[in-house]
């Protein structure tokens, strides 16, 4: 059986890959599974500067999910470059560095320092954080604007060494717009999706129950909604693409890989169960034998449609 997947000229030895935000650097799993195991570790997000991050509490468990304020608490991308990524290649799989900003220049800054001595696998750009602004645009977010996201992808294409991947919301009224954008400026593939926005309410206090109010719903709650926004990019736009929301077993790989999905990211289940990537993928090597599919990228963009 065949799991490798090739994405951004690079081979993984599975499409299951640890998302950002969700596994720390890798240290914090290392008595849960073996990481060698794993087709990549995204690290935790981090920005030029470092950042206290948001107000708590930070996170809410709700219906089938959970929703966070983290605000992209870090130590800034030097101490990253310097402390933590030489640790995270010794790791045995690919290292994915997640860097975000607050203006192009923000962006750029993050990639030059991750262009030096110790360079990760590849940079997933993360225009999509739902707890933070991004910098000088008309919305909200850089990744709700085609023509930033553009821009962000373009300057970042010219200085990074390593392959590029964007990160998009899903908040958005056509994802594939953005996509196409991210595609066209030169990302190597998409990560989708980021969380969905979403809040709670204490009805007793009459208060929310996150400081900062507003946060991002990930979780089995939004599978269904990344599966669609995948689907939607898969047949308008020629990139890879990496699936991301609510994965909990084998099964669920398979769903986003047919939907058009090269490789997916295991988020939210890694904080309920730290050891769950070792079960989904025996999971999903099951589902594959069961279907009598010798290679993991025999079932991209597989989906069966009509009569």
């Amino acid at each position: 059986m065949d799991l490798t997947v090739t994405i951004g000229g690079m081979k993984f030895k599975n499409p299951l890959w640890a998302a950002s935000g969700t596994f720390g650097c890798g240290k914090e799993f290392v008595d849960f599974l073996d990481l060698s195991e794993v087709g990549a570790i995204v690290a935790k997000t981090v920005t030029l500067n470092p950042r206290e991050g948001n107000s708590t509490p930070r996170v809410v468990e709700t219906p089938s999910g959970m929703l966070n304020s983290i605000g992209l608490e870090n130590k800034g991308v030097e101490h990253f470059a310097a402390e933590v990524l030489p640790e995270m290649k010794r790791y045995g799989t690919r290292v994915i560095a997640s860097i975000s900003g607050f203006s192009r220049q923000e962006f750029v800054e993050c990639a030059r320092v991750l262009s030096g001595k110790s360079t990760p696998d590849a940079i997933e750009i993360n225009l999509s954080c739902p707890n933070v602004r991004h910098g000088h645009t008309k919305c909200l977010l850089m990744a709700q604007d085609p023509k930033a996201t553009k821009e962000v992808i373009r300057a970042v294409k010219k200085r990074a060494k390593a392959p590029i991947i964007a990160k998009l919301t899903p908040n958005v009224t056509d994802i594939a717009e953005i996509a196409r954008a991210a595609k066209d400026a030169g990302a190597d593939a998409i990560s989708l999706v980021n969380t969905y926005f979403g809040m709670a309410i204490d009805p007793l206090t009459m208060r929310p129950l996150l400081g900062n109010v507003v946060g991002g719903l990930s979780g089995p709650a939004i599978r269904p909604m990344a599966v669609k926004a995948v689907w939607e990019v898969y047949k308008k736009v020629k990139v890879a693409i990496i699936g991301i929301g609510g994965i909990m077993n084998g099964l669920d790989v398979a769903e986003f890989m047919i939907a058009g999905a090269n490789a997916v990211q295991i988020g939210t289940t890694n904080l309920v169960e730290p050891g769950a990537m070792t079960r989904i993928l025996r999971e999903y090597k099951e589902y594959l034998k069961k279907m009598k599919i010798s290679s993991a990228r025999n079932i991209v963009g597989r989906l069966k449609t009509g009569g």
